[in-house]
């Protein structure tokens, strides 16, 4: 094998996050359920023999010289002994400083499609082990299932959702996730929810994963990072007023500002503002590479 094309990395959206509490280190604890969408990067990896890890830019200027993807890779080499290199072409189309995971997904996908250009044979979670020295949302996707969440973000339990459709809307400005959590504005003290409070049934499939509500999840939580992104960046306010002006209910997902809404139904969208971006999305039952590693 010389080449894989078309990988993708998907993007994921909060349906609620709460902060529940602080640890004495400073990390917040918090809740969320992270659901995979269909809105993707694509990434391609050409084999090289010279051990030299290269990152080709699809549109130049997108992205840093030295991106997650690159040390996603350094990071499998250094793990694994492995004296392969690869050179990496990312279409970038996740917006960034969106709160919608990019960055930790072009990671994933990397390192489950190296882990197979270069024939390493790691299982799911020793690659995830990799992917949290890169950033605490790597394993979510490396997991391959949309997750309930809890911790600091590293503990997950897969559970399945319903299809349904989304309106995503991203302004032009992004928001310091620094500043939104050290923020003395900041709701730490969400009550902690139980994930059976959200169940779809008393039941697992035959996956052993656990069917939730998503009328419920959405109804039942809000973003507390929300208030403070909309004091520092205005915009975020302005995109949940422009869904509400069509009778749709949004949200900011992740630190980011992206917002975003459920449609129940078929729905004509109003022109936006020319420099926000809006795309209709769909949830995804799974991620594309959930097959290419194991364990």
């Amino acid at each position: 094998m010389q080449h894989l094309r078309d990988v993708p990395a998907p993007a994921k959206l909060n349906l609620f996050l709460h902060i529940t509490g602080r640890r004495p280190d400073g990390y917040h604890l918090l809740q969320s359920v992270f659901m995979l969408i269909d809105w993707c990067d694509t990434l391609h990896f050409d084999l090289r023999r010279d051990g030299i890890v290269r990152r080709i830019d699809s549109r130049p200027g997108d992205l840093p010289e030295i991106d997650l993807t690159v040390r996603a890779a350094r990071a499998l080499q250094q793990a694994t002994g492995c004296a392969w290199g690869a050179d990496i072409t990312l279409d970038k189309r996740i917006p960034a400083e969106a709160g919608m995971g990019g960055g930790s997904s072009d990671a994933a996908s990397c390192l489950i499609a190296l882990n197979r250009l270069w024939g390493l044979g790691l299982s799911r979670q020793a690659l995830a082990d990799i992917g949290l020295q890169l950033g605490a949302d790597v394993p979510f996707f490396i997991g391959g299932h949309n997750a309930w969440v809890e911790g600091v973000g590293e503990q997950l339990t897969p559970v399945r959702l319903p299809p349904a459709r989304f309106v995503v809307v991203k302004p032009p400005l992004g928001a310091s996730t620094q500043r939104i959590f050290t923020s003395p504005d900041l709701q730490r003290a969400t009550k902690t929810a139980i994930i059976q409070g959200f169940a779809a049934n008393d039941t697992v499939d035959n996956t052993g994963l656990r069917e939730l509500n998503l009328q419920a999840l959405l109804a039942g939580g809000h973003n507390d990072l929300q208030p403070v992104a909309q004091a520092l960046c205005p915009p975020v306010g302005q995109c949940i007023r422009w869904l509400e002006s069509q009778g749709l209910q949004g949200r900011m997902t992740g630190s980011g500002t992206a917002v975003f809404a459920p449609m129940w139904a078929p729905h004509a969208l109003i022109e936006a503002p020319g420099d926000w971006i809006v795309r209709e999305c769909s949830n995804m039952d799974a991620h594309p590479l959930l097959d290419w590693c194991t364990g």
